[in-house]
């Protein structure tokens, strides 16, 4: 078995990868000012506020393009997870809450995986995540007293996340690891895209859902 030669973890196979281990970033909220070290948070969002964190500190990976992509990968999987989690939470209907749980563990099924191949330390679960953070991400109204309204959010900042990755994907060097894995992981939000669309109109009609 390969091993990586910067972290010395074994490498899953012959591909083209970039390592993620130790990289730690500085940033600072464009709000409160508060400064935070980290790879990624909840859809860049400051852990403190909903104010938009800014880059201190690339730690030395300046230009590394396959980094940057694993990075906002996380950045969007964490927020992805957040969001659920809670939502799940915040849910008044049984089946709504178990549905989201549901889709939080998918997340940290697919973040799990998106650790081991680069090598990334994964952070942990954002506790106290606020929903009105995915709205702002998602560009939707936040409606505390329509249910709906949470699928209404996860729709739209996972089709958000279609359309960044396809776009970072079309902007990527033909045979880069970026390239390749913003691909991969347009194809994996626009399969969370059509289940959460079908979800939801099974859960209009009164009707079991696929999950």
């Amino acid at each position: 078995m390969s091993i990586c030669p910067r972290c010395q973890r074994p490498l899953e196979d012959e591909e083209p990868y970039v390592c993620c281990a130790g990289v730690e970033l500085t940033w600072r909220c464009a709000s409160c000012h508060k400064v935070s070290e980290g790879f990624a948070f909840p859809y860049g969002l400051c852990p403190y506020c909903k104010g938009r964190l800014e880059l201190l500190d690339r730690g030395g990976v300046e230009g590394d393009a396959a980094l940057e992509a694993v990075r906002k990968a996380f950045e969007i999987e964490l927020g992805g997870h957040a969001f659920y989690q809670r939502a799940s939470r915040d849910a008044k209907d049984p089946l709504l809450g178990d549905l989201f749980a549901r889709f939080a563990a998918m997340e940290q099924e697919h973040m799990a995986t998106l650790a081991k191949r680069y090598h990334a330390e994964l952070p942990p679960p954002s506790a106290d995540f606020q929903i009105d953070r995915a709205a702002i991400f998602a560009g939707v109204d936040r409606k505390p007293e329509d249910p709906a309204n949470l699928f209404r959010i996860a729709i739209a900042f996972e089709q958000r996340a279609v359309d960044f990755f396809a776009r970072e994907g079309e902007k990527a060097p033909e045979g880069s690891v970026e390239r390749e894995l913003y691909r991969e992981l347009a194809a994996e939000e626009r399969e969370h895209v059509e289940l959460l669309t079908t979800e939801f109109r099974q859960w209009e009609a009164g009707k079991r859902g696929l999950l």
